[in-house]
């Protein structure tokens, strides 16, 4: 390989992007970053390029950054494929700057700070973009009765259960300024600091947060819990998995919105598709859990009066986001349309969530869902109908089994959510069914028993809107 002496450096890969060549300033930042000749390539910016124009045969010009342990580097370079990139390529260095890295300030002491916080956080909980409560997971024995007052509070937002401290506006507030705050907690001494992470972008917080909650003081002087004999998925790894995963989830959405800084259009993508494999392994860690529940031959409902339609307005409010990114027009129940029921409001909503969270994955862009009720005798029903592909006969007593996806792959589903969506509704007295045709979209059904004193008069027969499978 020729090269002109006013080039900096100079380096070859070979077909698997390993570094077989290289000289100068090129050899002691790929020692820097760990690696070495015959190795891949380990300057990550360098190496998108060199497999971009081994990929595609193309001949590159580009600058790319590095960091080494002393300085931010800044290099431009020249790629040649060799036999179109079948033999892999060269690289030239046309310039190289390495600036010092600025010394260490005291806003990155406070990042790490709060970072070291948020890994150490005893209590994790999913918000929606208002702040309101999906999920909270916690294993601190002070904060058993906040974890049982979830139940009832699922939908509201998560101020409503702790006292902020030094704060008299109404809550809750911007995130950003309940980032860090103090609070108290119901039935425990411990002074708590809130941390939120916001997901989604452009606009942080659109596809909702993160809540961690971690003590001021370490837990002291509590009795501890005697370990159960044998280990349960949704008592014991359900939570230690949850943490983790949804730190994942929100660093993830951190580098892609680029809250921490500037970085190549590339890279966001690439933490887009992790934060989304990590959602993904969110939801399959929350339906072998729930598996596990609807399963036991203790399981049972704790059945209240409930307003379908406020289940509706909420399901519609939390999955808002996730359907206008389709183009999917969602239509809840209209104001003051009432449906009283009896049932589970935590459960009734979780069924209306894999409903409704199922119409928008598989129905057509620019279509519709819609959720109607009615009453047909002593039975109170909420139906979802969608305007997606449908379901011949055979699919639509296959999509109630477990594990059943109907031969889709690469969808994120586990093939739980209608099992363990049906064990629930049966649970509470009542069933999940579905109607649909070929080419009509489905329409799914929950039914559970009725409340009398219903605000609007019974409609009794009156079919919900949406398609006619007759």
């Amino acid at each position: 390989m020729t090269v002109s002496t006013k080039h900096i450096a100079q380096g070859r890969t070979d077909a698997e992007d390993r570094l077989i060549e290289a000289d100068g300033p090129l050899y002691a930042l790929q020692k820097a970053c760990g690696g070495g000749k015959g190795t891949t390539l380990a300057i990550p910016e360098l190496l998108m390029l060199v497999g971009k124009a081994r990929s595609f045969g193309l001949r590159l010009a580009r600058q790319f950054e590095a960091v080494d342990e002393e300085s931010h580097i800044t290099a431009w370079v020249e790629i040649r494929p060799v036999g179109g990139g079948k033999d892999g390529c060269e690289i030239i260095v046309e310039s190289w700057q390495a600036e010092p890295l600025p010394p260490e300030n005291s806003i990155d002491s406070e990042r790490r700070k709060v970072e070291i916080n948020r890994h150490l956080a005893e209590c994790t909980a999913r918000l929606d973009p208002a702040q309101r409560l999906l999920s909270l997971e916690t294993e601190a024995p002070d904060l058993a009765s906040l974890q049982a007052k979830v139940a009832a509070a699922i939908g509201k937002p998560w101020t409503d259960l702790v006292e902020i401290e030094g704060s008299s506006h109404e809550q809750p507030m911007h995130w950003r300024l309940l980032d860090g705050a103090h609070c108290r907690v119901p039935g425990s001494k411990r002074l708590w600091t809130a941390h939120l992470e916001p997901l989604g972008q452009p606009t942080p917080g659109s596809a909702g947060f993160v809540l961690h909650l971690s003590a001021e003081t370490p837990l002291a002087n509590l009795p501890a819990e005697a370990a159960p004999d044998t280990p349960s998925l949704g008592r014991d790894l359900t939570p230690v998995l949850r943490q983790p995963i949804n730190r994942i989830i929100a660093n993830a959405e951190t580098i892609r919105t680029k809250l921490a800084g500037p970085i190549a259009d590339e890279y966001s993508q690439y933490a887009a598709d992790i934060a989304s494999a990590g959602q993904h392994l969110l939801a399959l860690v929350d339906d072998l859990s729930d598996l596990e529940v609807v399963e036991s031959e203790d399981f049972v409902t704790e059945p209240d009066r409930i307003e379908l339609a406020d289940v509706a307005r909420r399901a519609c409010g939390i999955l808002g986001v996730r359907a206008r990114e389709r183009g999917i027009t969602l239509v809840p129940p209209a104001e003051g349309e009432s449906q009283l029921a009896i049932a589970e409001f935590r459960r009734v909503l979780q069924i209306m969530l894999n409903l409704v969270g199922n119409a928008i994955r598989y129905s057509p862009e620019d279509s519709q869902v819609w959720i109607r009720l009615d009453r047909i005798g002593s039975r109170a029903m909420i139906t979802v109908a969608d305007q997606g592909h449908g379901l011949d006969e055979d699919q639509q007593v296959r999509i109630f089994e477990k594990f059943e996806r109907l031969g889709r792959s690469g969808d994120g589903g586990s093939g739980l959510g209608l099992y363990i969506s049906r064990r629930i509704a049966r649970a509470m007295d009542g069933d999940l069914t579905v109607e649909s045709a070929p080419g009509l979209g489905a329409r799914f059904t929950l039914s559970v028993p009725a409340a009398e004193e219903m605000r609007n008069a019974p409609r009794e027969g009156r079919p919900a809107d949406g398609p006619d499978f007759k």
